[in-house]
């Protein structure tokens, strides 16, 4: 094929908290969903990391945006630009003349209305793509994960991603049985940030919260393996004066409880409502987290604990989703589950 290089094709996992562009099986971009945007001329000044870097930081002049909130897009123009931006850095790499015809494949939330996904398919289409797919996250997920979707035996995904958890019961190539929940990421830092103003009398930002979040969030009290306790410094409250306090993995399980225990109502919502012949395949194969609250230390035992089910977490269970969507790009005629 002489001008295989004007056919492009992209798998993208356009996350609230990341975005992973895959490429020719590689990837080519893994980046914040985030960007800086100049207030007075509205022009896009840094994406990505760099903007992530402004984040919080910026002065009147320029505001920062995350455009996806929830898992689905909040800010439409911020959205495009972030798409449009991130392509052309993926493109950067290959020198043509031509614009390439782009095919590409986006992960979106199970539980999208249809105008939030029409949000993602026009943002995707402004920023140039001729084709768009789009494919469930929770499906991507277990695509990802290695997980034969269209065998027919139940397979269970618990996709804990920035804005929502996703959890899914699959079969046959089809959604059997969906959650989606907005408690998710997100909600854990704040639920951080919550928890050192109450009772460490300290005001940190999402940045801060974020970096406890990885150094130190744990949802179980007892850990085989301990981390470090992490040490923040921030103005008191009361007195403006710099205090740092010390934050170990039991205060942060103790602050995440609440929020963890969303998560299990719903992981046992879906349970309830799965078919007995699938339920008893689930029970057998597992259940699997993805996503990047799976990373949580001790996510997996309390899960276990609570349902009576094993729970596996799957590897670079962050990219999992990028990976599946990778994996649907390749077969866009064959699978069913891919939507125009």
């Amino acid at each position: 094929m002489a001008f295989s290089f004007l056919n492009q094709e992209l798998a993208i996992d356009l996350g609230t908290a990341n975005t992973v562009i895959f490429q020719n099986d590689q990837i080519a971009l893994d980046e914040p969903s985030i960007v800086a945007v100049d207030n007075n001329t509205g022009k896009c000044i840094a994406l990505g990391q760099k903007a992530k870097l402004m984040h919080e930081r910026v002065n009147p002049g320029i505001k920062t945006i995350r455009p996806l909130r929830d898992g689905v897009i909040a800010d439409f123009n911020a959205a495009e630009m972030m798409i449009r931006g991130f392509i052309k850095e993926v493109n950067k790499k290959h020198h043509s003349l031509f614009t390439p015809n782009l095919k590409i494949v986006v992960g979106i939330p199970s539980g999208s209305t249809e105008v939030e996904i029409r949000a993602v398919r026009d943002s995707s289409e402004h920023a140039g793509a001729r084709e768009v797919y789009l494919i469930y996250e929770p499906m991507a997920s277990a695509l990802g994960i290695g997980l034969d979707v269209e065998a027919p035996q139940g397979n269970m995904v618990v996709d804990i991603g920035g804005g929502t958890t996703e959890i899914a019961v699959i079969s046959l190539g089809g959604i059997v049985v969906q959650d989606s929940i907005r408690t998710a990421g997100d909600v854990f830092t704040n639920d951080i940030q919550y928890y050192l103003k109450q009772q460490h009398n300290i005001k940190v930002g999402e940045i801060t919260a974020e970096k406890i979040k990885i150094n130190v969030g744990a949802v179980l009290q007892q850990l085989d393996d301990e981390p470090d306790p992490y040490i923040v410094r921030g103005p008191n409250l009361m007195t403006a004066h710099p205090v740092d306090a010390t934050i170990t993995y039991q205060e942060i399980a103790h602050c995440l409880d609440k929020s963890i225990a969303k998560v299990e109502a719903s992981i046992l919502r879906v349970l309830e409502q799965t078919p007995p012949e699938l339920y008893s395949d689930i029970v057998e194969n597992g259940i699997w987290l993805a996503g990047g609250g799976s990373l949580l230390r001790g996510i997996a035992q309390r899960f276990t604990e609570k349902v009576n089910i094993p729970f596996h977490v799957a590897e670079d269970p962050l990219r999992a989703v990028a990976r599946g969507t990778c994996l649907a790009l390749k077969h866009t005629d064959r699978y069913p589950f891919l939507m125009r």
